[in-house]
């Protein structure tokens, strides 16, 4: 019997209409659908593909055993990640040695960021792993801001809000355009970095990006009531232009 593919399927940023038409296609001839939530949620990306999973479709819900952000060198919480990533690549892999394909929903694209990068790591070269690439959720957001993110020759950085204050501050000061992802509970100390690195009122915030309950605003008008977990600082490039 030849084994099942698992694919990683990207979702895109959130609205349904702007995934690929081989996303489609694959979640709508789906057998088995693979999503991760938090316990006792729906899971964004389950919610993101509602209506479009195939009746009869079994469905394997990933339940994260931690959902606060800590250090990254905590023992227990890296422990406690790679044992549930373990056990959820088992039962994928279980799966595709009956022969069985298996779809995993990921928001944005599988390799940016995403959790499915973890399991995808632990399966090469043991099963058939297929990954179906999408737009990120930054791009998404800086499409909802109605200005282009980069101009001629403008420097991109990405950062992550759990890096330490001062590196945030100074990677931001040395950059042209600016995208910082996984707020949740950085979202004070990244408002300070950016204060420290001269870009506050430059900053934009998109929250639940390209979805129903999206909402854009300049950073430095109104922050008093986001939504960090689902939400996207922005820093515009102003470069070179004809």
């Amino acid at each position: 019997m030849s084994m099942g593919t698992i694919y990683g399927l990207g979702l895109g940023p959130g609205d349904p209409d702007l995934m690929s038409v081989k996303a489609d296609r694959l979640l709508r001839g789906a057998r088995h659908v693979a999503y991760f939530r938090k316990p006792g949620r729906s899971g964004q990306a389950r919610k993101i593909v509602n209506g479009m999973i195939p009746e009869g479709a079994v469905e394997f819900p990933m339940e994260y055993p931690v959902t606060t952000e800590i250090p990254v060198t905590d023992p227990q919480y890296n422990a406690l990640l790679a044992e549930f990533y373990e056990a959820a690549a088992a039962h994928l892999h279980a799966l595709s040695q009956a022969g069985e394909d298996v779809v995993v929903l990921c928001e944005g694209d599988p390799f940016f960021y995403g959790s499915f990068m973890h399991l995808y790591t632990r399966l090469r070269g043991l099963a058939p792993v297929e990954v179906v690439p999408a737009i990120t959720g930054m791009s998404g957001a800086w499409s909802a801001t109605g200005d282009p993110i980069t101009w001629g020759d403008d420097i991109l950085t990405v950062l992550t809000g759990t890096l330490p204050e001062d590196v945030l501050a100074r990677r931001m000061a040395d950059t042209d355009a600016l995208v910082v992802m996984k707020l949740g509970r950085n979202f004070d100390k990244v408002v300070r970095a950016l204060k420290t690195a001269g870009l506050y009122e430059r900053a934009w915030i998109v929250e639940y990006a390209q979805m129903a309950n999206q909402r854009v605003s300049k950073l430095s008008e109104n922050h008093s009531d986001v939504t960090p977990y689902f939400s996207i600082i922005l820093v515009h490039g102003q470069g070179r232009r004809p």
